[in-house]
């Protein structure tokens, strides 16, 4: 905003500027539209007093002229720099899960971070932990079509989408967590994970771990032979679905708002799943027998609406994918911790965990390692994605 003597000055100025010019072409006698004289005594005579009347009338309005213009001009830099904010939209990104303070939500919070400060509070992330948006199917419609912007959940939910999504549950691939985070992050797999959806409507923006796969239960579960003729909560694919036929039970694909009440009607003995989920939803009231297997990983993959992402310029776009890729660097060592205290809580809370005897653990592992390659062995696509996990974690050992 103006100063009025800034103002006064720049209008002074412009002024005199002006007279100057007019008495240079003699259309201004000297002295005229000064407030001081040239020295001489003023000129008197018929028709002076006129003459002085005109000179300070065009001298006001000279300075009118400059006020008005200076005006105006502030008023047009003001108009123009509104407009301009206002050219730069703030899109509104919705992130659901399906659990609630885990790592698939841990690592909301950290992308959501990264993103508002990243773009410059040009996209506003909202969370939306523990199916608030609805169930793991309406979720994937929901960001296929637009109305949620991403979806973190564990691959095998979009098995049904593409069913390479699978390939990160096979058992007896990975050694440990660091392992398995390890494979997970190597560039050539990543992209080539990250790529699946792309013609279903979904852009993969990070892959990450979340705890090993393990069983809880109803009943204690000591040795193999206590598998059979039991049913377990499973994700519905392939590859989940055939390890509990190895040992001898059912698989039932179920969403996990199900899954609790199931167990606590006895509709199903027991999940396969990780413990930070479990001790997060309090499955301990309902089953309180945690078999440690460590056959397997639970892991997390984030989907974008590819949609709503094409729409984004560049440079938001940019700041999604390397968003996307830091969270899922940054969660690892949080998840890691968290599952650790996840242990601690689950036996505080009246749960139980134990481990098969080491024989009957290789018998496990021998019952569920060729699954799979005889599972991706039916689709080529499929088969060479998991041929490439094969490769990296043998690389990266």
């Amino acid at each position: 905003m103006f100063q009025l003597d800034r103002l006064s000055y720049n209008m002074d100025i412009y002024v005199a500027a002006g007279n100057a010019r007019r008495r240079a072409a003699g259309r201004l006698p000297a002295g005229a539209g000064s407030d001081r004289g040239s020295g001489a005594e003023p000129r008197s005579g018929p028709g002076s007093d006129q003459r002085g009347v005109q000179m300070q009338s065009r001298s006001r309005y000279d300075r009118r002229q400059v006020v008005s213009g200076l005006l105006a001009g502030a008023v047009a830099a003001g108009t123009a720099g509104r407009a301009a904010a206002q050219s730069s939209p703030v899109y509104t990104m919705k992130v659901a899960t399906l659990t609630l303070n885990d790592a698939q939500h841990e690592w909301m919070r950290i992308f959501s971070g990264l993103v508002e400060s990243g773009s410059g509070g040009r996209i506003k992330v909202e969370l939306y932990p523990a199916g608030q948006l609805g169930s793991a199917a309406r979720s994937i419609e929901g960001t296929q079509f637009g109305s949620i912007q991403a979806f973190v959940v564990p691959p095998e939910f979009l098995s049904g989408v593409d069913s390479r999504f699978e390939v990160l549950g096979a058992p007896g691939v990975f050694k440990d967590l660091e392992h398995a985070n390890r494979t997970l992050q190597a560039p050539e797999f990543n992209k080539a994970f990250l790529a699946l959806g792309a013609n279903k409507g979904l852009k993969g923006i990070g892959v990450f771990i979340n705890d090993a796969a393990a069983f809880n239960s109803r009943a204690k579960i000591e040795k193999l032979a206590d598998f059979k003729g039991r049913k377990f909560r499973v994700l519905a694919s392939a590859i989940q679905m055939e390890q509990l036929a190895k040992l001898g039970a059912t698989g039932v694909p179920m969403s996990l708002g199900e899954v609790l009440p199931a167990l606590q009607q006895g509709t199903i003995d027991g999940v396969m799943s990780g413990l930070p989920v479990l001790t997060a939803l309090r499955f301990y009231d309902a089953a309180k027998f945690f078999l440690d297997s460590d056959h397997a990983m639970v892991t997390v993959v984030t989907v974008v609406s590819k949609m709503w992402y094409d729409k984004l310029p560049k440079d938001l776009q940019a700041v999604i994918d390397d968003a996307g890729q830091k969270a899922s660097v940054q969660v690892f060592p949080w998840a890691v911790e968290f599952a650790a205290k996840q242990r601690v809580a689950w036996v505080a809370a009246g749960g139980t965990i134990t481990k098969l005897s080491p024989d009957e653990q290789r018998e496990l592992m021998s019952l569920l390692r060729p699954i799979g390659p005889a599972v991706t062995s039916k689709s080529p696509g499929e088969k060479a994605l998991f041929d490439l996990m094969l490769k990296t974690a043998d690389t990266v050992a």
